[in-house]
């Protein structure tokens, strides 16, 4: 069934706009929308999924006044006389008869139970913003309690955006002089270097193969955004603390006698080392020895987790930044840190009450989502693992079907922001209901990072059984990946009926400050046990795959990627995705 607008408008950032309907231009020129706010007082909220409908009286049964019958598909209610008509092809249109018995302006109905407009002339649904602006302010006024800090909410959404840059004269003199084209080196992409393994540290390689070529980071640090010798400069207070460009301390890696080498200073000498040109496997030893200063607790020679390791990471970077500045920034805002400022993005979690429908809304900051593998599917999955892609006989490839089918990212993240049903021992306090009540929860995503890192759970831990085990199961992830449909404002918009109306996160310029759409080009793998497993870094450069086992690099397959036993996945917004070193095959 078309939708007819009643003014032009973009949706979804679209230009095709259907006609306006002429009924609905009359009556807003009759009566304005003077109607559409008086029915504010009759709105109701339907738990558990929060739609609204319209009812007086929260018991109301409405009955179609012409055939009283209460059970058909569609009820409507005259805007202007409040009579209740149906509407039930192909069975004769009550609600087209009373606009055709009334004076002109009855045509204009509202659907009861989905609170939207319906032209009971055009027998079709027909939107307008001032009345989907009304139902929609009226809910949340009402009925959802925020209990996140209203400076933060309203704080400009950082924007991305292409600015073409054109260098003038002096700017081209430097770049001619000190510049070198990122090209390729013994048929490798520049700043395709192996890490050596410093004693069970694949853990720390996967994870630096994949942020060594994040394209935000990659940009942040090799256009000497955080210069390691400036940076112990000034930590040490002591002008005298470079010579020549070099460090006055004998490099030992700790910059001096109790002078602690910070996170961001070991990355900016692992960029240098790494994009030299040099193909020789790369020892990030200073990098560990500062990492262990950092994680004492995680210092030792033995296997880590990758996933561990890549959060006390950004938060050792985030730690040095914060006490250089002297002030507290929220991780959310991503305007603390270079690390923060690729990486973090905002969750929202609201909880509603299943009784009343009031909702309670709290944002989080994260810097990776991690997913639950969907559940096992039993003899289907079975099915549907003999579709795994070919591993061409490599023995990175494990057997898909091990521990019951195959997951998707798809599905983990459906399953990410699908509405949960809280237990009875979950029950939360309603504000409304002034009681205990049980609660759905759903997830969203607020806000995007630069750079989406998806981390699998794949070690279970049981405290009741006291053990632990790894979960073996295949996971199918996308090689593009659009984040629109797991959006707050999408979830939002899905949950108030698809109104015309900016919902959380969805400003009127959203579409140009985010790009919902990712490409995927690092994956970090595990295989193995639980205690004696190895990790991989898959990488992806000038569209081609790239194997990345400690100092060792090969050239592989897509098939192998999509093969793997992925532990880790990175997006980065496609928008930031470059293409440049892609050779153009001439036909």
């Amino acid at each position: 069934m078309s939708s007819k607008i009643n003014h032009h408008h973009h949706i979804n950032g679209h230009d095709s706009i259907p006609p306006p309907c002429p009924h609905l231009a009359d009556f807003r020129s009759r009566n304005g929308t003077k109607p559409f706010h008086l029915l504010q007082n009759c709105l109701r909220i339907k738990p558990p999924h929060g739609r609204a409908s319209i009812r007086r009286d929260p018991s109301e049964i409405p009955r179609c006044g012409a055939c009283a019958v209460s059970s058909v598909p569609r009820i409507y209610a005259c805007v202007t006389c409040a009579t209740i008509s149906c509407h039930a092809p192909p069975e004769p249109s009550h609600a087209a008869a009373h606009a055709a018995s009334m004076a002109p302006g009855h045509e204009i109905s509202v659907d009861v139970d989905r609170a939207e407009l319906f032209c009971c002339a055009c027998r079709d649904y027909v939107y307008d913003r001032d009345f989907d602006a009304a139902v929609v302010l009226s809910s949340k006024a009402n009925n959802i309690h925020s209990n996140v800090n209203s400076d933060n909410l309203r704080k400009k959404r950082r924007i991305v955006e292409y600015r073409p840059w054109l260098p003038d004269i002096q700017e081209r003199v430097l770049v001619n002089n000190n510049s070198s084209v990122l090209n390729f080196v013994e048929d490798r992409p520049w700043g395709l270097r192996g890490l050596n393994n410093l004693g069970n540290t694949c853990f720390m390689n996967s994870v630096l193969q994949a942020l060594l070529h994040t394209p935000p980071l990659r940009n942040y640090f090799l256009s000497d955004r955080h210069n390691r010798y400036y940076c112990q400069q000034k930590k040490s207070g002591n002008e005298n603390g470079v010579v020549g460009g070099k460090r006055s301390n004998g490099g030992d890696g700790n910059g001096g006698k109790g002078l602690r080498l910070c996170l961001a200073c070991d990355m900016d000498a692992m960029f240098s080392a790494v994009f030299s040109g040099n193909p020789v496997p790369y020892s990030p030893a200073k990098f560990l020895y500062s990492w262990w200063q950092h994680a004492a607790n995680l210092a030792s020679y033995e296997q880590q987790d990758a996933h561990e390791f890549f959060i006390s990471m950004l938060d050792g970077i985030h730690e040095k930044v914060e006490k250089d500045r002297h002030k507290t920034h929220g991780l959310g805002h991503g305007d603390c840190c270079i690390a923060h400022r690729v990486f973090s993005g905002i969750l929202r979690s609201d909880v509603m009450c299943t009784a009343c429908g009031f909702t309670s809304t709290k944002y989080d900051p994260c810097v990776d989502i991690s997913l639950d593998l969907e559940p096992y599917l039993g003899s289907s999955a079975k099915s549907m693992s003999l579709k795994t892609p070919s591993c061409n006989g490599e023995a990175d490839c494990t057997n898909s079907s091990q521990n019951g089918g195959i997951s998707t990212l798809i599905g983990c993240l459906d399953r990410f922001t699908r509405p949960e049903r809280l237990g009875s021992d979950q029950k939360f306090f309603c504000q409304q209901c002034q009681v205990r009540q049980e609660s759905l929860k759903q997830m969203s995503i607020r806000k995007l990072p630069l750079v989406s890192c998806f981390h699998i759970k794949r070690f279970e831990h049981s405290s009741i059984r006291k053990m632990s085990r790894k979960v073996d199961r295949y996971l199918q992830f996308p090689f593009s990946l659009d984040m629109a449909p797991y959006l707050s404002s999408s979830i939002l918009r899905s949950r108030f009926g698809n109104r015309i109306f900016p919902f959380d996160g969805d400003e009127a310029d959203a579409s140009k400050e985010m790009s919902s759409e990712f490409e995927l080009f690092a994956v970090v793998t595990h295989t193995g046990k639980l205690d004696s497993g190895h990790y991989v870094t898959y990488l992806r450069l000038s569209n081609q795959w790239y194997k990345c086992d400690d100092s060792w690099i090969t050239q592989v397959n897509e098939n192998i990627v999509r093969a793997a036993q992925g532990y880790m996945m990175f997006y980065v917004q496609k928008m930031l995705y470059y293409k440049a070193g892609e050779k153009q095959v001439a036909q």
